[in-house]
């Protein structure tokens, strides 16, 4: 069986996250998502998720693509992750080409374009106009 994991926070989910999610099942057999904590999104990526983690974890198991979502609680656990669930290929977005090379001496690593159209970061814009 083949293993790809992601990670991501996953907040405001839309159709570009079910789109990497879709594209990144495809690289194997079982899917991990590595879903970003409360905390770990407030105190690294100075985040504040709409939804809680329970609930964005809940969205992402109603997902038929995902197999498995695990606690993302620090930018180090990759490497362990990677060991710990015998991952093929890490998948991730385009925007961190390069970012995560340094597992390539673990397994396969791949950059999927985003969906050019859609982010969080654009929804969260366009409501705060209206």
């Amino acid at each position: 069986m083949k293993r790809v994991i992601t990670y991501g926070t996953y907040d405001l989910l839309h159709y570009g996250h079910i789109n990497l999610l879709q594209r990144a099942k495809q690289y194997g057999d079982y899917l991990i998502v590595a879903l970003s904590t409360d905390e770990f999104n407030w105190k690294e990526k100075q985040k504040k998720c709409y939804f809680t983690y329970e609930e964005r974890k809940r969205l992402l198991e109603a997902i038929r693509y995902v197999d498995l979502v695990i606690p993302e609680e620090s930018w180090e656990q990759k490497k362990s992750d990677v060991q710990e669930y015998h991952i093929d290929t890490f998948v991730m977005g385009d925007d961190w080409e390069g970012k995560f090379d340094f597992l390539k001496e673990y397994c396969d690593v791949v950059y999927l374009p985003r969906t050019p159209e859609i982010s969080t970061t654009q929804i969260k814009k366009d409501l705060n106009k209206g």
